[in-house]
């Protein structure tokens, strides 16, 4: 009989990637510590190692600044036609449109109406990030106009929140006359001396920032959020300069004046709400 007897122990194979359920982890593009996903979301999607604010869409910034339960939404019907015959790849403009639309669950990169935040009422315009990157196009940018319209008529503070990419392509000459209908409107809402608070997010770029998003009575900005017309490529090679760190992100716009106040998620719906009482 041998003193010594090998044991058979059974070996374990060590999880990897593809054994692990998706979704249930997110990766932080800034500290790029790994983060159980249902930790994430009870933070509001902001990474509590270093404070890094996931871009969310408009039925979670709606819970999160809206009082539950009062948004009216308005013009929910008003979907994008294809006046340009656009198409790119071999892809048509309608069936990008159709395709965010299945993603998102909206009709449109934008939804207004009527709603309270901390029993103020306002009239309000959220955009979508994931649809078709926020992108302006008519439909937004009418949208947008009725949403300050409503504000006059019911003298009611507009609250607009930015996510966007800027004016879309695909429809050309006709996304860009956006921005000078929703100029208009806001200066008949300054005539009616009614506040517009304005809040940009994760990004407002191009044609949104150019026209509504910059003129806010008070312009709130999320921690990290890029907010620029023309991207930092397309700036270094016009100007022929190296750009300084963290350029066009939301803390260089704070020190430089372009916004009022950087307020962390957790924080926006009261800092909005005190706002609105002393404007009001």
């Amino acid at each position: 009989m041998p003193w010594f007897k090998k044991q058979r122990y059974t070996s374990v194979k060590p999880a990897t990637r593809k054994d692990m359920p998706d979704g249930l982890w997110a990766r932080c593009p800034q500290c790029l510590e790994v983060l159980y996903r249902e930790t994430l979301e009870k933070n509001l999607r902001v990474c509590p190692k270093c404070g890094y604010h996931f871009r969310i869409g408009v039925k979670q910034r709606q819970a999160l600044l809206l009082d539950e339960g009062t948004f009216e939404e308005r013009d929910a019907s008003l979907a994008s036609i294809d006046p340009l015959g656009f198409s790119v790849d071999g892809k048509s403009y309608m069936e990008k449109l159709a395709e965010s639309q299945r993603d998102t669950g909206l009709t449109e990169a934008a939804i207004s109406g009527a709603a309270k935040i901390e029993d103020v009422e306002i009239s309000v315009l959220i955009m979508e990030p994931f649809f078709m990157m926020g992108s302006m196009g008519s439909v937004v940018g009418e949208k947008t106009v009725r949403a300050i319209e409503l504000a006059i008529e019911r003298s009611v503070p507009f609250v607009s929140v930015s996510a966007s990419g800027g004016a879309r392509m695909h429809e050309g000459t006709i996304s860009l006359m956006q921005m000078a209908k929703i100029s208009a409107a806001l200066a008949r809402l300054d005539d009616a001396r009614i506040p517009f608070i304005s809040i940009l997010t994760d990004p407002t770029t191009g044609g949104v920032l150019a026209s509504f998003a910059s003129q806010g009575d008070v312009v709130i900005s999320e921690p990290g959020a890029l907010i620029g017309f023309a991207g930092q490529r397309v700036i270094k090679q016009t100007i022929r300069q190296e750009l300084p760190d963290g350029f066009q992100r939301a803390e260089f716009q704070l020190e430089h004046g372009f916004v009022d106040m950087t307020v962390p998620r957790a924080e926006l719906k009261s800092t909005v709400s005190r706002i609105l009482r002393y404007l009001t």
